[in-house]
């Protein structure tokens, strides 16, 4: 019985709403477009993070990444002397074998050497980015194998001149070739290709993501003993030479919970070897967490902005329903007379607000949906739709309806049957 009057009074809620379909239909736009813009904003924000965050993890979050850098003092002293000199810096390969033995909770680490060097095959040539480093890079940074293998310690134990190459390299340098057992040279040198691996680029936070789409991986005793520790290039008619004995350590710690005690050691015990800031030590693990920070902030301040528009749909929602009650009185007193209650009459005026809150949430999640998929499709930006940012405006606009509309429902209750009758 109850539930047939609360069918019986949402279907003359929704017949009293399509009297006035127009206006009706401009009350629901200011809840539409809020609802809307919050699914849009939050999954704006979500995909932002989120691709941030992936880029983040896929460093590791067990793994400290140390980096060469030039300090302040050889950069001062670089650009005041015009001559050509040798600048000296960065890790060595004692910092490698200190850090590796040094600290129980560090379960493994690669060392790595990088340098360009002109690729070539025949008539096809282009600059690669050579990596030597050992097995256990791919460990550390592991990649999708595309074909062959990767690097073994045999390759580094017999000093074997093989290369891994990244599939763009691949691509490029190979193109209709046979990959695997291929011979491509290296500024004159021979390498055996034996595997090929996917690659990924770009930055994620302040950290370089330590591949690139270009990249050629051989054993680091061949890159020691083809291309030394001295790199030189020409610049501005002048030579620029550095000496720099590894350029990155990538360090997997066993467990998160001592990654930054673990970096925090590394750093205090490459002060007593260096006598300058010539490295840097980056932390996925810290940027994981900054970021997670940074997103619960961004969707605060998206969520509060897109709020506004869902605050003003409800006030537009109040003004149309006070100017309904007062066009109504007459209807009002009639209902009153015959014997309806005060609630009956709330109960009719709250079920039109919130038929029309609702529906035009409804209606808002679908432009919402549809937002995020345009951005994806126009501007490449990721996008993520959660059921959270899905279902949240949802209720928020339900909630709206309810609160919104308790006001003139009330008035429209308080009404007196004998002046409402007498009302034109």
């Amino acid at each position: 019985m109850r539930q047939a009057k609360i069918a019986r009074n949402i279907a003359l809620g929704i017949e009293n709403l399509l009297l006035h379909k127009l206006r009706s239909f401009l009350t629901m736009l200011g809840v539409v477009f809020g609802v809307g813009s919050v699914v849009a904003m939050l999954s704006v924000g979500e995909g932002a993070s989120a691709e941030a965050m992936d880029q983040i993890r896929r460093l590791g979050s067990n793994n400290i990444i140390i980096s060469s850098v030039k300090s302040a003092e050889e950069e001062q002293a670089q650009a005041s002397v015009q001559r050509s000199r040798i600048s000296v810096y960065g890790l060595t390969y004692q910092d490698f074998t200190r850090v590796a033995a040094s600290f129980n909770h560090v379960k493994q680490a690669a060392p790595v050497k990088l340098t360009r060097k002109d690729s070539r095959l025949r008539e096809r040539s282009m600059e690669l980015r050579v990596v030597g480093t050992t097995p256990q890079w791919f460990d550390l940074v592991p990649r999708e194998i595309v074909a062959g293998r990767v690097l073994m310690q045999a390759d580094e134990d017999e000093r074997a001149p093989v290369a891994v190459l990244t599939e763009f390299g691949a691509r490029k340098i190979l193109a209709t070739e046979a990959v695997i057992g291929q011979t491509i040279r290296i500024t004159g040198n021979e390498f055996k290709v034996v595997g090929v691996v996917k690659s990924e680029s770009g930055q994620a936070g302040n950290i370089q993501i330590p591949d690139q789409e270009a990249d050629v991986y051989i054993p680091l005793g061949v890159a020691r003993t083809y291309f030394g520790d001295i790199s030189i290039r020409q610049k501005s008619g002048s030579m620029e030479a550095e000496q720099v004995q590894l350029h990155q350590i990538i360090v997997q710690v066993e467990d998160s919970r001592y990654v930054e005690a673990v970096a925090a050691g590394i750093e205090r015990m490459l002060e007593q070897f260096h006598n300058k800031k010539d490295y840097a030590i980056s932390v996925p693990l810290a940027l994981l967490r900054q970021a997670k920070a940074t997103k619960r902030t961004f969707n605060i301040v998206l969520g509060s902005i897109a709020g506004i528009s869902l605050l003003v749909g409800g006030i537009g929602i109040m003004n149309i329903m006070l100017a309904s009650v007062t066009e109504r009185t007459r209807e009002i007193g009639i209902r009153r007379a015959i014997g309806a209650k005060r609630r009956q009459i709330i109960y009719q005026f709250l079920i039109e607000t919130v038929v029309l809150s609702t529906t035009g949430g409804l209606i808002g999640l679908g432009v919402g949906v549809l937002i995020p998929f345009l951005i994806t499709y126009f501007s490449g930006m990721a996008t993520v739709i959660t059921l959270n940012g899905v279902l949240l405006p949802l209720l928020i606009s339900m909630a709206i309806g309810i609160l919104f509309g308790l006001y003139p429902a009330m008035n429209a209750a308080k009404v007196d049957p004998i002046i409402a009758l007498r009302h034109e």
